[in-house]
């Protein structure tokens, strides 16, 4: 068996200071995540697990827990920096790390972690029910849980161009239509992915991301509608099914330098439905990823 060239590192960001739309709770979530995750790894044997689905055996992952960055209660600035810089710690000790929200302030801290650490251009492909190209408001100020994607393509390196959203629906600011009309920036809305298919939808954020030199992934639970993951920041019907979503991780995986989870909230998940989906996306990400893709 050969050894994967890629190991993970799940990083914790429990911190949902900047949940001031949606529902505060997120910050328990890379403990239930983690608990969820020792349940599909305790089957790996001989440094091997077994897909049901593909009948074949996998290489285990290499995925060590680097404990959570460190978060600041009452600052949101410092906690965002931190966390970027842990994120940017573990790139440059050729980790690829998988961020572990907390509320989606921590699209931004993925972003620059994945930005700050390497050179070249960064594309975003970001999973969500919701926009967060927010630039300022009264209660949510410049860096929220709704302003993630605006604050991410902002960085010097980041590419527009070469980013996209998925899973979007329902209604949002019209301040929002005319960021992305003078953006250009790309998006599958969920009605458009389950109309394209799991397969044509990726192939069409891979075709988006070619040309990028490195690539964070945020999955913000919300993407996937609340009959599969109740847990979440923001309830929003009409999402993408648990099985789309992991078949779309799985398939990205190899393309993604850094991967994020936010969002999951275990104050008003049912029995860890939301944290075990949750669980699973991260170790898909982290089996299916093990090779990076050629580029």
């Amino acid at each position: 068996m050969s050894v994967p060239t890629r190991q993970f590192e799940l990083i914790g960001a429990p911190f949902d200071g900047a949940s001031t739309l949606g529902f505060p709770g997120s910050r328990f979530a890379p403990d239930r995540i983690r608990h969820a995750l020792r349940w599909i790894t305790q089957r790996v044997e001989h440094g091997e697990v077994f897909s049901l689905e593909s009948g074949q055996l996998h290489p285990a992952p290499r995925l060590a827990d680097g404990g959570d960055a460190e978060v600041v209660a009452h600052d949101l600035m410092t906690t965002l920096a931190n966390t970027s810089a842990r994120v940017s710690d573990s790139v440059r000790a050729g980790n690829v790390p998988i961020l572990l929200g907390g509320d989606d302030c921590f699209l931004f801290a993925g972003t620059q972690g994945l930005h700050d650490a390497t050179e070249g251009t960064v594309a975003v492909i970001h999973f969500d029910a919701h926009l967060d190209v927010m630039d300022a408001n009264v209660q949510q100020g410049t860096h929220s849980q709704s302003s993630g994607m605006r604050r991410s393509l902002e960085l010097a390196r980041a590419s527009t161009e070469h980013s996209i959203q998925v899973g979007l629906r329902h209604f949002n600011f019209p301040s929002s239509r005319d960021y992305l009309e003078d953006s250009g920036l790309a998006r599958i809305t969920a009605a458009q992915f389950t109309e394209l298919g799991t397969e044509a939808a990726v192939a069409r954020i891979l075709e988006r991301i070619a040309g990028a030199d490195h690539v964070h992934f945020s999955f913000d639970i919300d993407a996937i509608d609340p009959a599969h993951a109740p847990g979440a920041g923001a309830l929003e019907p009409g999402g993408i099914t648990s099985r789309q979503a992991i078949d779309a991780v799985s398939a990205l995986a190899p393309y993604c330098d850094s991967f994020a989870v936010t969002e999951v909230n275990p104050m008003t998940d049912h029995q860890d439905m939301t944290a075990t989906l949750a669980a699973y996306l991260c170790y898909y990400f982290a089996v299916f990823g093990q090779e990076p893709a050629a580029q």
